[in-house]
């Protein structure tokens, strides 16, 4: 029987182990921190519950309903009502929707009327002639400036907090790439998708705002104990992985070396030539070369609401408006018993490509920030927060940029060079958790296969 070490216990990681269990395949999870779960925690304190890391999903990729599917989990799998296809967008003094229909694109003062007038003409724009052309250059030629502005730059803050003038469509937004690169049109290769007939397993791709019942953490646990606790090692911060002629050794100074058949690597791309020594000088330097931007995530949580009506996903703030923050999730609008009756829980993002400085702002100022932020905002007339918590990510999300295209193939000739070893993690594959749980379950099929 195969032996496989996992590096990394967090999403992608779990749900690979997951899945190797479930075929009896002996695995050992190994984890650099003593926290399992990655970036993925649910903290409870009077009635609140928020998370430090990533706040929700969305069922992009039927994978993601399979695993809950597969891990006999429906039972705590929770998505968001309708109101979460709402998100508005901070312009001027106030907060806007942003469209979700021709007549409110047509009656929104969120973009221009030439842009508005202009997506008339999208379908006849000439396609790009460079395939690596950033987001803003993209969005700008098919949409026009008040679109890039109002729409897409604040999303790309939001999801990737980094600037649509690194971003690199095709690698980061894929969907939206080949809408052009196939049907040389957004809104023509959209009509085109949507009369595609769809598979029963497309159809598990609902796209709807996910978490669980009582915190993403609730999943983790579920991961957990089907795994086996005793088959996770944690505190591994000085793992080395050797080659061999018959497999890899895996040591660190806890423990001595163990033997194994095949190994799986799933943690950040940094730390990729640090772990596997034996890939140095072999010119994949580019397999590490990625950017992280750095967040603060602050919970802020009051026991009775009296401002802005959180009827939807959250607010988005755009780099035009000068503001200190990035965005703002509803949490207590879109999950149920995230806050007392009447109050509220809301996640402010802060930091970013656009002003990473804040993240090593003392809790004090940047308390005083988001405050300062939130009032006119939200328009909160009595801020007096009963939950007011600050968790910070110094390598938060990476960024899908010119590096990408060159450490993809580095991850691919790695894998090439030296058979049995399976590289992941968020450098490849996408940011969300849909993502990660895709790439998970891809990466134990490279196992079985």
């Amino acid at each position: 029987m195969k032996k496989i070490a996992i590096i990394g216990a967090g999403l992608t990681g779990l749900t690979t182990a997951f899945y190797l269990r479930k075929n009896n395949i002996d695995i050992t999870l190994f984890e650099s921190t003593q926290h399992i779960g990655g970036v993925i925690q649910t903290k409870e304190k009077d009635q609140f519950i928020w998370e430090t890391g990533p706040s929700t999903g969305v069922l992009g990729k039927p994978e993601a309903m399979e695993l809950f599917e597969d891990l006999e989990a429906l039972d705590i799998l929770e998505t968001a009502p309708s109101l979460a296809g709402k998100r508005y967008i901070w312009k001027g003094k106030g907060l806007h929707p942003l469209p979700s229909g021709p007549i409110s694109g047509l009656l929104t003062p969120l973009f221009s009327w030439k842009d508005k007038f202009g997506l008339l003409f999208e379908p006849f724009r000439p396609k790009a002639e460079n395939p690596d052309e950033n987001l803003s250059s993209f969005v700008r030629r098919r949409l026009g400036e008040s679109v890039l502005q109002y729409a897409v730059d604040p999303f790309v803050s939001g999801v990737y907090a980094g600037s649509p003038d690194t971003i690199i469509p095709r690698y980061a937004l894929p969907k939206l790439y080949n809408l052009e690169a196939t049907y040389g049109s957004f809104l023509r290769g959209t009509y085109h998708k949507m009369k595609e007939p769809k598979t029963p397993r497309d159809l598990k791709a609902t796209k709807k705002t996910f978490s669980a019942k009582g915190g993403l953490s609730r999943l983790i646990e579920r991961l957990v104990a089907v795994i086996g606790e005793e088959r996770i090692k944690t505190k591994c911060k000085d793992l080395v992985v050797m080659n061999e002629e018959k497999g890899f050794s895996v040591s660190s100074s806890a423990f001595e070396a163990e033997h194994f058949d095949e190994v799986i690597f799933t943690g950040s791309a940094k730390g990729i030539l640090k772990t596997f020594p034996f890939l140095q000088n072999k010119g994949l330097e580019a397999i590490s070369q990625i950017r992280y931007t750095a967040v603060a995530e602050v919970a802020v949580g009051f026991e009775k609401w009296e401002g802005f009506p959180l009827d939807g996903f959250g607010a988005l703030i755009p780099s035009k408006e000068k503001r200190r923050i990035l965005g703002i999730l509803f949490m207590s609008s879109l999950f149920q018993n995230r806050a007392p009756k009447g109050g509220a829980m809301l996640s402010v993002f802060v930091g970013g490509e656009r002003h990473p400085e804040y993240v090593s702002l003392s809790d004090d100022e940047l308390k005083a920030l988001v405050k300062e932020e939130l009032i006119p905002i939200l328009k909160i007339p009595n801020f007096n927060p009963a939950i007011f918590e600050i968790s910070r990510h110094q390598e938060a999300i990476p960024q899908y940029d010119l590096l990408t295209p060159d450490r993809i193939n580095a991850f691919k000739a790695a894998e090439e060079n030296f058979p049995g070893l399976h590289l992941g993690g968020n450098g490849i594959g996408g940011i969300g958790m849909a993502d990660r749980i895709k790439q998970g379950k891809e990466l134990f099929l490279s196992i079985i296969s």
